[in-house]
């Protein structure tokens, strides 16, 4: 064989080269459509997967409060999901009409004065009664304004949500007019630090709080659109 015809067959041919960069095209479609099906999908599979879990939970607790009678002779041996959590609704609406009466009313009253006759019990029962009153009052300002701050130290910065304004003995030993503001941390905003801030010292932010909690969450990677830029458009 001469070397002419031996450096043809360890040549490399031409068509090879030419069909490798479309099979590398298609692989890279293929790869990006998976990547698109998987940001597509797993939020939403998640967050049925976890609803379902959800409720699945509370109809374990819940449901077993009818009598196994009644919901054989409503439903036989069908399960319902959501039913559980459909009658803890019901119930915390007869719970609160209840409440709104003279009866109930008294009814509470007289359970208070008992618990706060309870030198542990008393505690932990007012600082949790405070914190939901405190979250569930239409009029409150709590959690309804995002703002900056630089924490833990100057020139950083971190997200945090106003909780009100501060009184009693914090405000008067700062002196000034100081803000109390919830500094969640990342990923789970239910931790944090309470820091009695002075208000110029704060920067309020356009965002909302559910926006905010996102980018708490997600660590930074979920970024709200700037509202300066919602406007231009």
């Amino acid at each position: 064989m001469s070397d002419k015809e031996k450096n043809t067959q360890l040549e490399p041919s031409h068509d090879d080269d030419a069909a490798n960069p479309h099979a590398r095209g298609l692989m890279a479609r293929l790869r990006g459509y998976l990547f698109a099906g998987i940001v597509v999908t797993a939020p939403i599979s998640i967050t049925v997967y976890l609803t379902y879990v959800f409720l699945t939970f509370v109809d374990s607790k819940v449901v077993h409060l009818l009598p196994k009678d009644w919901y054989d002779a409503l439903y036989g041996a069908t399960t319902f999901p959501g039913l559980g959590l459909v009658i803890s609704i019901a119930g915390f609406i007869v719970i609160g009409w209840f409440a709104t009466n003279f009866l109930g009313r008294l009814i509470i009253r007289i359970s208070e004065y008992i618990v706060d006759r309870m030198p542990v019990i008393r505690t932990l029962y007012s600082a949790i009664k405070q914190i939901f009153e405190t979250i569930m009052a239409s009029q409150s300002s709590a959690f309804r304004e995002v703002v900056m701050l630089e924490y833990p130290r100057k020139g950083v910065w971190s997200i945090g949500f106003v909780t009100g304004t501060s009184q009693g003995e914090v405000q008067r030993m700062t002196k000034v007019d100081t803000v109390n503001v919830f500094v969640p941390t990342t990923p789970n905003p239910t931790s944090g630090y309470l820091l009695f801030v002075p208000r110029k010292e704060l920067k309020y932010l356009d965002m909302s709080v559910e926006e905010g909690v996102k980018l708490v969450v997600s660590a930074g990677i979920i970024s709200p659109q700037d509202s300066a830029t919602k406007k231009k458009k």
